[in-house]
This record gives C-alpha cells, sequence and structure tokens, in this order.
C-alpha cells in the first residue's frame, strides 16, 4: 500500500500547526503517511495565499483542512484513500 503524501502549511510559532501535528501523531496512523511541513514565509505566494489561514494540511495535495482537524477525520480520509 502506497502511503499518502501529507503536507502541513506552516510558519514559526504557530500554536494551531503544533497541535494539528501531535492530533495527526495521535490518529495512530503514521504508517499511511509521510508528512512534510512547509515554512509559508518562504515563500512570498505562499504567504499570501495562506497567511491568515494556517495550518492548512494537504494530502495528496488536495486540500484537506485548514485551522483544526480532529484525529478521527484525519485517520478517516487517510482510510478512504
Amino acid at each position: 500500500m502506497a502511503k499518502a503524501v501529507v503536507v502541513i502549511y506552516s510558519r514559526p510559532g504557530c500554536h494551531l500547526c503544533e497541535e494539528a501535528k501531535a492530533v495527526m501523531h495521535s490518529a495512530g496512523c503514521a504508517d499511511r503517511y509521510t508528512l512534510s511541513e512547509v515554512n509559508i514565509e518562504s515563500d512570498a505566494s505562499l504567504l499570501e495565499r495562506y497567511k491568515h489561514d494556517i495550518p492548512v494540511i494537504t494530502v495528496d495535495g488536495l486540500e484537506t483542512f485548514k485551522h483544526r482537524l480532529t484525529a478521527e477525520a484525519f485517520s478517516r480520509v487517510l482510510k478512504a484513500l
């Protein structure tokens, strides 16, 4: 089974981003995805796009969550792939 590619768009000091990563970890499905983090401050277009919406979490390239997520919802998305 191929792992889903999960990307969290974040910025330094974002407490909601830290919470989101903790929730993803607590979902108990770390074997189903790879996680990378993108600092929106590293790219002007990302900063403009996401400056008021972080964290934004994509799963296999699709924006799936903004601001908050639950472990159940995250797990459900991964299982549906």
